[in-house]
């Protein structure tokens, strides 16, 4: 089957593979990010913003905001949607756990991984691992993200 996009070749969900990984790209998260994402999420708490009040709370800068570090593990960035083209119907489904803070500076190396494969009668449900892990190789966010795509 060829590809849709030109990036990678589409596969249909019964050639998937428990264990299959899909990287992302690396982001050096940088100031601008921080006051993007506070913008377009009105997310005002000083934790993201006050470097005093971080410090106050024993973190040595800015901290992320959480859902602006789940962004990085966008399925859409990388070739997971690519391999599955236009069989995809939605995503349906996301839970994460924020295991550490991310500061401006660190890079952040996303990845999903396929966890399950759940064949239904006319879709299936294709349940990613998302995990980020920074530079100094520690783990900052696990998760799952689920998507319903046509057999």
């Amino acid at each position: 089957m060829g590809s849709e996009r030109g990036l990678v070749p589409v596969r249909p969900f019964d050639e998937l593979k428990v264990g299959e990984t899909f990287p992302l790209p690396s982001r050096t998260v940088t100031d601008a990010h921080f006051a993007a994402f506070q913008a377009i999420s009105g997310d005002n708490h000083p934790i993201h913003y006050d470097i005093e009040y971080c410090r106050s709370q024993g973190h040595d800068g800015l901290l992320a905001h959480g859902l602006q570090v789940l962004c990085y593990t966008a399925a859409g960035s990388g070739t997971f949607a690519d391999v599955v083209g236009r069989a995809m119907i939605g995503y349906i489904d996301q839970s994460c756990r924020f295991l550490k803070p991310v500061y401006p500076g660190d890079t952040l190396y996303p990845t999903l991984r396929i966890a399950e494969l759940n064949r239904q009668r006319t879709t299936g449900v294709i349940v990613l691992e998302s995990t980020i892990d920074n530079q100094r190789g520690e783990r900052v966010l696990e998760g799952r993200q689920s998507y319903l795509v046509r057999l």
